[in-house]
């Protein structure tokens, strides 16, 4: 889970990390209101989960409550590389002497965290690593000895930091350490870290991506979670513990393991290059190893919600997961939806092999689904699957 700046700060905030004063603002009476309470020039920032807001304007000073709210007006709204800016952050303006770069992140190609830090921090730090990769210092961290006070000013000096003010940045990078472990993040991201002309360190931005597989151990962070801007089907299916994602096509994808998945999402898209419209995958969804009929029975109804999609493709390989047991989940989703009032009027291309398939085969044909068609190999599913969704377009 991405955070917006705000939250970003509110959780080094927490952890001891410098930030400077300020609210969130949603209208622009809001933020002429926060920056009539701060009593200083304020600076008006878009709230976007996204890099690169000061080239595109969204981020503005302003010199009182008449011009932040005049700026954030101008700023709520705007489309920033796909990302609408619904609120600002109105913060007290900071001079800053020097502005630097440090991150945490986990490198998964190396199965290891690492940091990063660079005395060239600010808007153009892309460039800095694409044109000069030997200004940003890049080093493993290990799990359980962490980031200490002495590795800090070491990894600081490396990075080139001004001596006046290695210890108080070693500080700051020890506490994001913090926020890094105690948070389970997989990146802790502040550009800049600036230093001021009295030798403070502040943290002026701040990117956070939380760890979902640890939500179970972080109950707060479900506070964090942006519901008004989540898909309204990812967060169905995230409510029934389903793996889906909502792509842009028209042929809806249900399988069994994410290796199968992928490969169905390349096989449908292959296929739909030669039929009208060139049909594509609508969605990721992976029941799992070990699925229920309840479960395919769930992923089923959310895929068919979709009003994008015009087909489905069923593509499962048995294993943990029997083909019995996913035809009747299949049947139990009929059932469902016709309960509801919701008679299903898509058609299905079912691929069952493996573990019980032929009697999965023999369950769908005994039910004799409406629409439902059974198909032995899974390129000729998928050019099914993607035929029914060029004619239902």
């Amino acid at each position: 889970m991405d955070l917006y700046e705000y939250q970003a700060k509110a959780l080094f905030a927490a952890h001891g990390v410098p930030v400077l004063p300020g609210r969130v603002a949603t209208t622009p009476a809001q933020a002429r209101e926060v920056a009539t309470e701060l009593g200083v020039p304020v600076v008006v920032k878009a709230q976007v989960k996204t890099g690169g807001r000061g080239k595109a304007g969204g981020v503005r000073p302003a010199p009182g409550p008449s011009s932040a709210e005049e700026t954030a007006r101008d700023i709520l709204g705007m489309d920033i590389k796909g990302h609408v800016a619904r609120s600002v952050l109105v913060e007290a303006a900071q001079v800053v002497t020097d502005e630097f770069y440090l991150a945490f992140l986990l490198d998964r190609a190396e199965r290891t965290f690492i940091v990063m830090c660079s005395a060239a921090g600010g808007m153009d730090i892309e460039e800095v690593a694409a044109t000069r990769p030997e200004a940003l210092v890049k080093l493993p961290v290990d799990p359980v000895e962490g980031i200490g006070a002495e590795d800090a000013r070491r990894l600081a000096a490396q990075a080139g930091l001004p001596a006046q003010v290695i210890e108080p940045a070693a500080e700051a990078i020890v506490r994001l350490w913090q926020v890094f472990k105690r948070e389970d993040a997989t990146l802790v991201e502040v550009n800049p870290l600036a230093a001021t002309s009295d030798g403070r360190i502040i943290a002026l931005d701040g990117k956070v991506t939380l760890d979902d597989n640890a939500a179970f151990r972080q109950p707060d962070h479900e506070a964090l979670a942006d519901k008004a801007s989540e898909d309204p089907l990812e967060a169905a299916a995230k409510a029934k513990d389903l793996n889906y994602v909502k792509l842009d096509g028209s042929v809806g994808i249900i399988g069994n393991g994410a290796g199968l998945v992928m490969s169905t999402l390349d096989v449908v898209a292959y296929a739909g290059e030669e039929f009208p419209g060139r049909p594509r995958p609508a969605n990721f969804l992976d029941i799992g190893g070990g699925a229920s009929a309840e479960v395919m029975a769930n992923g089923l109804e959310i895929i068919l919600s979709d009003t994008s999609v015009r087909s489905v493709f069923v593509n499962v390989f048995g294993g943990i997961t029997a083909c019995d047991a996913v035809a009747n989940g299949i049947v139990a989703a009929f059932r469902l939806l016709e309960q509801r009032g919701e008679r299903v009027r898509r058609p299905l291309v079912v691929r069952l092999d493996g573990n019980n398939a032929a009697l999965g085969r023999q369950i769908l044909t005994d039910a004799a689904l409406d629409g439902v068609e059974l198909v032995d190999t899974m390129d000729d599913a998928a050019r099914r699957a993607a035929e029914l969704a060029a004619v239902g377009a």
